[in-house]
């Protein structure tokens, strides 16, 4: 009698981080109310993920990330930049920390190893808003119309560990292209934009395109703020395993010999 035994291979995951929010809630801010860095650090890290930041001594001057807890909502004007347009007291979502992000050349975010981003609360900042509602033909910068159809736009984009895009996601700051003024606006709240499209990325980048600009580029300052950055784990195959011979059948075969027995 011979016995046909099925076994069972079982892949073995490697545990997968845990799901986790970047809030920001784990940084310091110094008593001006942001971190622009002016330490020189090259940036910054929030539960686990990196983001990056250039400061010029000669000039002052940051592009990239920095973080903040103030809430003017009212005050025009680049003395303004570090205030998220959060209406009616600014602020970060649900806790007083967020990230706001200068974007003239590149600005990005490494996320911790295992994780994938899930969403992302993201609004303007003051100074950007006010810009936009009012203008500031000081800086060549009109007030957005329907008449223009403008619009303000972040695009996120992701990226694998080779640097390979794995997708992109588009969400207006600002919309004016409609037929009606009425249906114009300007974000003023923290609003959950999804990142589910950008798969398994594991670094994000930023790119901001405005409707208004002009000889020198865009006239709209390039700012946006964000905070809650949701990552989920992404579990990582790790080797097979055999884990048990599971018997899931046995089945009994006679095998008889054809002829006579000699």
């Amino acid at each position: 009698m011979r016995f046909h035994i099925p076994v069972i291979f079982v892949l073995a995951l490697t545990p997968a981080a845990p799901a986790q929010v970047v809030d920001f809630e784990d940084l310091s801010v110094p008593p001006a109310g942001y971190y622009n860095g002016s330490d020189g650090a090259g940036g910054f890290t929030s539960h686990g993920a990196r983001f990056n930041n250039s400061y010029s001594t000669t000039f002052g001057a940051w592009s990239g990330w920095s973080y903040s807890n103030r809430t003017d909502v009212t005050t025009p004007g680049f003395a303004n930049q570090y205030s998220a347009y959060n209406l009616p007291a600014g602020g970060g979502d649900a806790s007083p920390n967020y990230a706001f992000n200068f974007s003239p050349g590149d600005a990005t975010a490494q996320l911790p190893a295992g994780t994938r981003p899930s969403s992302v609360r993201i609004t303007n900042t003051t100074y950007t808003a006010l810009i936009m509602l009012t203008g500031d033909p000081n800086h060549f910068a009109r007030q957005f119309s329907v008449a223009n159809q403008d619009f303000f736009r972040l695009t996120i984009r992701g990226h694998d560990a080779v640097g390979a895009l794995t997708g992109s996601v588009d969400f207006y700051l600002a919309d004016y292209r409609f037929p009606s003024a009425a249906q114009a606006y300007v974000v003023s709240q923290w609003t959950t934009v999804n990142l589910a499209p950008l798969g398994n990325a594991r670094s994000l980048d930023f790119v901001l395109t405005s409707s208004d600009t002009g000889q020198f580029g865009t006239n709209t300052p390039t700012y946006f703020a964000l905070d809650n950055l949701a990552l989920a784990p992404v579990p990582e195959p790790g080797t097979w395993a055999l884990t048990g011979m599971g018997v899931v059948g046995l089945v009994a075969v006679r095998k008889k010999k054809a002829g006579p027995r000699g």
